[in-house]
């Protein structure tokens, strides 16, 4: 199937008029004077930011829009040119280049330099040397929100109080200079209240691949539903339809019993049940799903949907206790979990969705999720039986994407599971 043959579903012709409309209004803010934030997605307080009519400018989803356009690794060989090593995040250098080659959106118009930056640390110290470089280049307003790390696999009241208290002393004071605009927390409520019902579809589509056959692939399609939410649309009426149209497009995939829509047509044969850890690989994104695709195997699960937020393990941000819910927000992305969290995480996903083992994309340049991981498989076979497999790609430097590498591996793993499925009928 050509490029131009792929099926577009309303949903997705929603999504893509919702980004085209951000970096329009993104590149125009000398024309109608909107200020503009920039931050991070996991622990981004996007109706706060909305409370102050600002505009939300997300350095990690430029980068990997210049991914999938193949625009990054020109990016990233200008910013090592300039002193960056190799084993900085790329992502970060995908952004630093992209500034010193006019900082084009993908509209093609420059992206304006940020009013405030704003950190929320979740997790990857990376982000602050980041905006550290961001603040020298841009020599604005700076505020940091600092979410303490969950070393000991919970959250106190302590944690709560201390990120709301720098919410009312710190965050919200910077915005209201910065915008103009005065705090107003029923405005808030409202945009948490639209947050919350697209967060129950959101869970509802996620989760609807227990079911067999499933109706989604929750890794490489689960990216693209986790889009608006984990971005500059949560909060927004436009998230809202946009997962009431998705989940309408999935309730009539159940109902024909289809499967996932994928770039190749739909998957009709589905193999192989797998449990996914770790980032995609953005520069060759559809050369790496269709490597699953060839081979029957749906993602069922995934760790990477969750950094923008834990909403199936029940959270969903709270218009009663707005600046609470903030903190608890930001509290439980992914990222800010200890590793016992994360694989018991990943333990009830292999169980929950009756998964036949577990697949580690490891991120060269990713910490803050790479460390750890074979630790994790191990621990993950041990517990459930279940086969785990490891692959090596990065986020957005097409150097470190082997195609040959990555489908021998992914040979030899699905292999394994034949193998696995063979010794039990036998044994049985």
């Amino acid at each position: 199937m050509s490029t131009h043959d792929v099926i577009k579903e309303d949903s997705m012709l929603k999504q893509k008029e919702m980004i085209a409309n951000n970096y329009d209004l993104l590149t125009s803010t000398r024309d109608h004077g909107r200020k503009v934030a920039s931050t991070f997605v996991p622990g981004n307080l996007n109706e706060l930011i909305m409370c102050f009519d600002m505009l939300n400018n997300l350095p990690e989803i430029n980068a990997i829009q210049n991914g999938m356009k193949k625009l990054s690794g020109g990016y990233i060989t200008e910013a090592e040119k300039r002193g960056h090593s190799e084993d900085v995040c790329t992502y970060v250098k995908a952004d630093l280049g992209m500034m010193s080659r006019g900082n084009l959106a993908p509209n093609g118009k420059p992206l304006p330099d940020p009013d405030l930056l704003l950190l929320s640390y979740t997790g990857c110290f990376t982000f602050m040397k980041w905006f550290e470089l961001l603040r020298a280049e841009y020599n604005c307003p700076t505020v940091m929100l600092h979410v303490p790390y969950q070393g000991d696999g919970k959250t106190t009241q302590n944690m709560r109080d201390y990120i709301v208290k720098q919410l009312k002393e710190d965050v919200i004071p910077a915005l209201e200079k910065v915008s103009g605009v005065k705090f107003d927390i029923d405005r808030l409520r409202e945009n948490l209240r639209r947050s919350a019902k697209a967060e129950d579809n959101l869970v509802w589509v996620l989760e609807t691949a227990k079911n067999k056959p499933t109706p989604i692939d929750a890794y490489f399609g689960g990216v693209y539903y986790i889009g608006p939410i984990f971005t500059a649309f949560r909060g927004t009426e436009d998230a809202v339809e946009y997962y009431r149209l998705l989940r309408a497009e999935i309730e009539e995939r159940m109902r024909l019993g289809l499967g996932p829509l994928t770039p190749e047509g739909e998957m009709k044969e589905q193999k192989y049940r797998l449990v996914v850890e770790g980032p995609p690989n953005w520069t060759s994104f559809r050369d790496f799903w269709k490597m699953f695709y060839d081979e029957g195997a749906v993602v069922v699960a995934s760790t990477y949907t969750k950094v923008g937020g834990m909403y199936d393990l029940g959270f969903r941000h709270d218009p009663d206790h707005p600046l609470e819910s903030l903190a608890d927000y930001c509290l439980g992305c992914y990222t800010n979990r200890n590793l016992p969290q994360r694989v018991d995480l990943l333990e009830k996903y292999i169980n929950e969705y009756e998964a036949d083992g577990l697949l580690i994309n490891s991120i060269k340049s990713c910490n803050s999720f790479s460390a750890g991981q074979l630790l994790m498989m191990r621990e993950i076979e041990k517990r459930t039986g279940k086969p785990g497999a490891f692959i090596e790609t990065d986020l957005v430097d097409p150097r470190y994407f082997s195609a040959a590498n990555v489908k021998n591996r992914l040979e030899s793993y699905f292999q394994m599971i034949d193998q696995k499925r063979r010794a039990l009928a036998t044994a049985a």
